[in-house]
């Protein structure tokens, strides 16, 4: 199985829906990280997103082939079209371990999109 990370910086007003879209889409769990961010100028930014002191970040460990929809899902969900309302990025991942037990879901949505 091939496996991409999704990256995922929302507003919090849409971090909800966006799991639940995500989770829809074919994610099959995320991970909420707590960042800081800081820009070399006073306004503190990341890529044109101005950051609070504190964010959540939500990382999405996902199956390659679900990884175009997951990411439509996230920003439709998470109105990224919207200034201000965050960025999503995904890359790809050389190895991963301790998905056992999201194998079996992994191999069955595999099945139904590739035979």
């Amino acid at each position: 199985m091939r496996f991409k990370v999704i990256l995922a910086l929302v507003n919090d007003d849409y971090q909800n829906e966006v799991i639940k879209a995500a989770k829809k889409a074919g994610a099959t769990g995320v991970t909420i990280l707590n960042a800081r961010g800081e820009g070399v100028h006073g306004q503190k930014s990341f890529f044109g997103l101005t950051m609070e002191a504190q964010k959540d970040m939500l990382l999405f460990l996902v199956e390659d082939f679900n990884s175009n929809q997951i990411m439509d899902a996230i920003y439709q969900a998470g109105k990224l079209d919207q200034h201000g309302n965050g960025i999503a990025f995904c890359w790809g991942i050389d190895r991963a371990v301790g998905l056992e037990s999201q194998i079996p879901i992994l191999e069955k949505d595999a099945k139904e999109h590739y035979f």
